[in-house]
């Protein structure tokens, strides 16, 4: 009878997904903050060296990652940082004009002050981070805040595909109060969006909602377009 011997590639394989999920968040962080633009493109062999671990774990972040929409792994190229069309952020801006305005209508007169102190707390912790130059946090608060502000619309579907399309613009986003410098702006519309929900001015509030995503739109499309202008 055959006995069997314990194998050593679980741990090796646990070893390597621990690692691996480590490089994706490094990588991550580094995509999210612009340190690798769209159209970068992460060769394994360099990153391996990099880190100085093996391409296995390399592989297996690469692959995290184009899970969630970060990188694209296309033929002949490898992996490559993914990045939006001046079409496609127009596509996205458009859908949430359309989506969250309504939702909010929905979900603010059943936002509890449980809720409501859940959010000043965010736009506080917002506000903080904008003033602080926080970059990589901007994107998660903002994600956050809209959100939450949706959650009790009864309109799971729809929240899905707003948090979607939030999470597609999160590196435009970032880009556009970057590049224009108004943070002070963007602080204000959301304490603004939040003061007229509490004050149960529910219809201003998707109006200010509405505008709200229309001009960080409209600055974000204008900075492509002149990256794009020789």
């Amino acid at each position: 009878m055959l006995t069997a011997v314990p194998s050593r590639s679980v741990p090796d394989r646990l070893r390597h997904k621990t690692v691996a999920a480590a490089v994706a968040e490094s990588l991550r962080q580094r995509i999210l903050t612009g340190e690798f633009p769209a159209g970068t493109q992460l060769r394994q062999d360099a990153l391996a060296e990099e880190f100085g671990i093996s391409r296995i774990p390399i592989r297996e972040a690469l692959l995290q990652l184009e899970a969630t929409g970060l990188i694209k792994i296309m033929p002949h190229r490898g992996a490559v940082v993914s990045g939006l069309s001046v079409e496609e952020v127009e596509d996205i801006f458009a859908l949430r004009v359309r989506l969250e305005p309504e939702l909010l209508a929905l979900s603010a007169p059943r936002l509890s002050e449980q809720d409501l102190q859940g959010l000043r707390d965010l736009t506080e912790e917002y506000g903080t981070a904008l003033e602080a130059g926080e970059i990589l946090r901007w994107g998660e608060l903002n994600q956050r805040f809209h959100l939450d502000l949706l959650r009790h619309a009864g309109r799971p579907r729809s929240l899905t595909i707003v948090a979607s399309l939030l999470q597609d613009c999160d590196r435009p986003t970032r880009l556009q109060l970057s590049a224009s410098g108004d943070v002070a702006r963007a602080d204000r519309e959301h304490r603004e969006i939040l003061a007229l929900c509490e004050a149960g001015r529910f219809d201003r509030a998707a109006d200010h909602l509405r505008r709200h995503i229309e001009f960080a739109a409209q600055s974000l499309i204008a900075i492509y377009r002149r990256a794009l202008t020789p």
